[in-house]
């Protein structure tokens, strides 16, 4: 039997695995960064320059989302586009704090109001996208 068989199922759509790929891989670089200025050496956290310890916390946690949603999606579980949209919401009610950390004159740095606004996009459109999949799948 090949893989191509109606056995098996649909075959994974070319998106779906570049983007599964690129979560994980973010996932796995978002657990290595924030736990290296969590957990690492201070010469480590110096580098990371004035973190904001809650966001890097957010993100540690988020990490292990990102790399279970990756799954989610090269898998094509029903509840793919779930956990992605959970993580693009989570990341603005994150945002929200920062922003009064920022706003008060807190010290930080600009590169996190980058990556907060690319992550927040980043899952966002993917969980629009899966959802248009599927929802487009049952039509």
């Amino acid at each position: 039997m090949n893989s191509a068989s109606p056995d098996h199922g649909p075959s994974l759509p070319i998106w779906f695995k570049i983007t599964s790929v690129i979560a994980f891989v973010f996932g796995v670089m978002t657990l290595f960064s924030a736990g290296g200025v969590l957990f690492g050496p201070t010469a480590t956290q110096e580098m990371a320059g004035a973190y904001v310890e809650f966001v890097v916390w957010f993100n540690f946690a988020a990490g292990f989302f990102y790399i279970v949603a990756a799954i989610g999606i090269w898998t094509q579980r029903e509840w793919d586009y779930l956990l992605s949209g959970f993580i693009a919401l989570a990341t603005v009610f994150m945002a929200i704090p920062f922003a009064f950390h920022v706003i008060a004159g807190e010290p930080f740095e600009l590169r996190t109001v980058g990556a907060l606004f690319f992550r927040i996009g980043f899952w966002t459109a993917i969980a629009i996208a899966l959802h248009q999949s599927k929802r487009n799948a049952h039509i």
